[in-house]
């Protein structure tokens, strides 16, 4: 694949990688690059920093490696630590972006190219109301969207209390870091491995999306990976048709804030981590919703503020590659 080079060309979202520098295998270097230094290199560090930090502490190594184990009981250790390695995605999105295709960082932001405020303010306003509409279906369905009746209240403890802490300071980044790397990088890797638009546009929404359900267990049951399928497709289209991540951050923040929240109030957190609890197929029903109803407000809220969904033409704010990393000039803000 060459470098696009018509001054008339205006990208979408997942069409960057064409306009940096030329070639797919940078793409798919990329991506490999990326999930092996997320979900390989980053664990082993940040795990050792935290079984070293808790021995000196004065845990035992035994009781340090228990306490980062997600599948035996989560500890808001154990979730930090898996807060701050999700996190990481973004910086590394960042550096493997500018490094490999000569795009500055924010291009993985929006086709701003920034994060525009102002429309993720809304879309948080928006996923609340999406979510109650979700909530209101799943009390309608037989045993509430597949789980049990909601328990008694559970007792508010200083361990409830270091999780809300984790939760609230980390869980963003934790989400914007799964965004940046399943609906930034990636979908921007994906649009750009075929020539035909269409081809391309769909690549990248039902990529990522594959890739980030799967990457949450091969052993989760089929209403959950379809649940969480259906919100990588919501949330792919969504960048493609805003231009940006915004819509999908705002959505997957407020996703794991509810779930946190439930299992924290009400349920088992060692289990709505890892999902093993009991599922039915009828959450369908209020996934399909909740993503429904967010994607049809997330675009009517994008186009009654004018958001720019294609880029500056090609030769303006996008110059073609050089050897080094792109330092282009600012385009003009939207």
């Amino acid at each position: 694949m060459s470098v696009v080079t018509d001054p008339g060309f205006r990208p979408k979202y997942h069409e960057l990688h064409r306009v940096g520098r030329s070639g797919i295998w940078r793409s798919v270097v990329g991506s490999l690059l990326l999930i092996v230094l997320v979900f390989a290199v980053v664990p082993l560090i940040a795990g050792g920093i935290a079984v070293v930090a808790l021995m000196a502490s004065g845990s035992s190594a035994a009781e340090a490696a228990r306490a980062l184990d997600l599948t035996e009981e989560v500890t808001p250790t154990a979730l930090a630590v898996v807060n701050i390695v999700l996190a990481s995605a973004i910086p590394l999105a960042w550096l493997v972006s500018w490094v490999l295709h000569g795009l500055k960082p924010r291009w993985l932001a929006s086709i701003a190219p920034r994060i525009r405020w102002k429309y993720l303010s809304a879309c948080l306003c928006l996923s609340v109301v999406a979510l109650i509409a979700s909530l209101i279906v799943a009390m309608l369905l037989p045993t509430a969207a597949g789980g049990e009746p909601v328990g008694e209240l559970n007792e508010f403890t200083q361990r409830t209390r270091d999780f809300l802490v984790v939760i609230l300071l980390l869980t963003p980044f934790q989400a914007a870091g799964e965004e940046y790397l399943f609906r930034g990088y990636l979908t921007q890797a994906f649009g750009s491995l075929v020539r035909a638009r269409q081809a391309a546009q769909v690549l990248a929404v039902v990529g990522p999306a594959l890739i980030f359900a799967l990457f949450h267990g091969f052993s989760q049951a089929p209403p959950v990976f379809f649940d969480r399928f259906a919100f990588g497709l919501v949330a792919g289209i969504l960048v493609i048709r805003t231009g940006g991540l915004e819509a999908g951050i705002a959505m997957h923040v407020l996703n794991n804030f509810m779930a946190y929240g439930l299992a924290l109030t009400f349920g088992d957190f060692t289990e709505a981590v890892n999902a093993t609890g009991a599922s039915s197929w009828w959450m369908i029903f209020s996934t399909l919703t909740q993503s429904l109803v967010y994607l049809g407000l997330a675009l009517w809220v994008a186009r009654a503020m004018g958001l720019e969904t294609t880029g500056p033409p090609v030769g303006g704010a996008l110059p073609p590659p050089s050897p080094g990393p792109v330092l282009e000039a600012s385009p003009p803000r939207v």
